[in-house]
């Protein structure tokens, strides 16, 4: 039976730093499925990386895509050893500003798509199989002008620890990674360049390599949420003393934010 890892959102940011450095710690695994949407970006990794890297071009964000990766498994019957969920997006925005549909895609590939992959996988997921989400600390407290965003990584941090108590009884652990802001592609979406910025004011931009080492490491070590850095770490603590209301206020006096669709007039 082939042994396999599979990573969606493969060909940028921490998807693709997953992938090199999964690699590199399980060296004796037959295929690794990368899986995002920009094929050439995955050829191009193929070549680059690694000749165990398989290329699958899926939208995550489509039913249909998603059910072309459960034929997938069903036809080769792979044994699962690592499930990774990378894909998603966000849009830093006023609520009101940003069109139904694209909310409603944030939902499918942030929430829909990840637990659709986990539940196609895990009848070839053996004990000791490993599955890792990747969240957000925007998870650990609702976040105006980044809303819908915060709220779909919300759901998967708590998924993602409740599901790992439910699958003990297998011997399949289960891992939320909550990054703080890191240097990846994901500003080149949440962010128009063509209108006035929502977010002035980052406090902390950590390096990928780093959020992903640390990572890697929790997921081996079975924790159940993964926390890069000291003001990442500082903020959680915060969020889970102080009322939402007053971290709420403090997040749009710290961005300059008064609430209304008009960013800053």
């Amino acid at each position: 039976m082939k042994k396999i890892i599979v990573v969606t959102g493969a060909s940028s940011g921490m998807g693709k730093e997953f992938l090199i450095q999964i690699l590199e710690k399980e060296k004796d695994v037959d295929e690794i499925w990368a899986i995002a949407r920009r094929e050439e970006r995955l050829i191009k990794l193929k070549k680059e990386v690694s000749e165990k890297i398989v290329p699958i071009k899926l939208d995550l964000s489509e039913e249909s895509e998603l059910l072309k990766y459960k034929e997938k498994v069903e036809e080769e019957k792979p044994n699962i050893i690592i499930l990774a969920n990378c894909a998603g997006f966000g849009i830093f925005e006023h609520s009101e500003n940003i069109k139904t549909e694209i909310k409603l895609n944030m939902i499918d590939l942030n929430v829909k798509a990840p637990v659709a992959m986990i539940d196609y996988s895990l009848p070839y997921m053996k004990k000791g199989a490993k599955i890792m989400n990747i969240a957000s600390c925007a998870g650990f407290q609702p976040i105006p002008y980044i809303n819908d965003y915060a709220a779909t990584k919300s759901f998967l941090l708590s998924y993602s620890r409740a599901l790992n108590r439910e699958l003990k009884y297998k011997g399949i652990h289960v891992l939320a990674v909550t990054p703080y802001w890191t240097k990846t592609e994901f500003f080149d979406r949440a962010i128009d360049e063509k209108k006035k910025k929502v977010v002035i004011n980052y406090n902390a931009m950590y390096d990928p390599t780093e959020v992903m080492k640390l990572a890697i490491k929790d997921l081996y070590t079975r924790k159940d949420v993964s926390i890069y850095g000291f003001v990442n770490r500082g903020q959680r603590l915060l969020t889970k003393v102080l009322p939402h209301s007053l971290v709420m206020k403090v997040w749009t006096n710290q961005q300059k934010l008064d609430g209304t669709p008009d960013i800053r007039k």
